[in-house]
């Protein structure tokens, strides 16, 4: 019998966070090329916000199409600072780049979340989080990076808030979930008014 949510994702992140919260689901990746997308919508002047909204959307339609019967809940986050859009570091020194740019200023997360069922949409969210950095120096950015490489190249903003991340900040407003990703009480919510959790 099929899991009544699927997450449309490959990020153990997202899945971990649901776990935690005892909200039973499949993973399934969508297999999007993300990248292109953003090219091409930065290209044609959409939003921070709608590119995230969009990415997520193709998410969870492309696995719609393979699990009907199921909620699939497709995510996606992007980082906006300056006007630019950022993704996750491709490497050490395009972290430590991004860091440096970042250090002493305030940018935004952008985490929207879509559900589809029966392949049409049926319920979308998009959270936003402000995150104000600390002046970092060089030194402190370097030994970061060096020490965390491994688990923050797979973040957006190449840091991790719930982890040694949080130490880089010194204002943070917003939902915490919102920041890992994943708008969890929303979802919550949406899935105990459709009986999939009990309310």
């Amino acid at each position: 019998m099929s899991m009544q949510l699927v997450l449309a994702s490959s990020s153990l992140a997202r899945s971990r966070v649901l776990n935690n919260a005892g909200v039973v689901h499949e993973i399934l990746s969508p297999q999007i090329d993300e990248d292109s997308v953003k090219v091409a919508m930065l290209a044609d002047g959409y939003s921070h916000r709608d590119i995230a909204d969009k990415i997520a959307d193709m998410k969870a339609r492309k696995v719609s199409l393979q699990r009907a019967e199921s909620y699939v809940l497709g995510c996606d986050q992007v980082l906006s600072f300056a006007g630019s859009l950022y993704s996750k570091p491709e490497t050490k020194f395009n972290l430590e780049t991004q860091l440096r740019d970042m250090s002493g200023k305030t940018h935004q997360l952008i985490s929207a979340a879509v559900i589809y069922k029966d392949m049409q949409p049926i319920w979308r969210h998009v959270g936003v989080a402000t995150l104000s950095m600390d002046s970092l120096s060089g030194s402190v950015i370097e030994k970061y990076v060096e020490k965390n490489w491994d688990t923050v190249k797979f973040c957006v903003g190449g840091y991790e808030i719930e982890r040694r991340g949080v130490q880089l900040f010194n204002e943070i407003q917003g939902d915490y979930f919102c920041i890992l990703g994943l708008p969890l009480l929303e979802i919550i919510n949406f899935l105990k008014v459709r009986g999939v959790l009990e309310s």
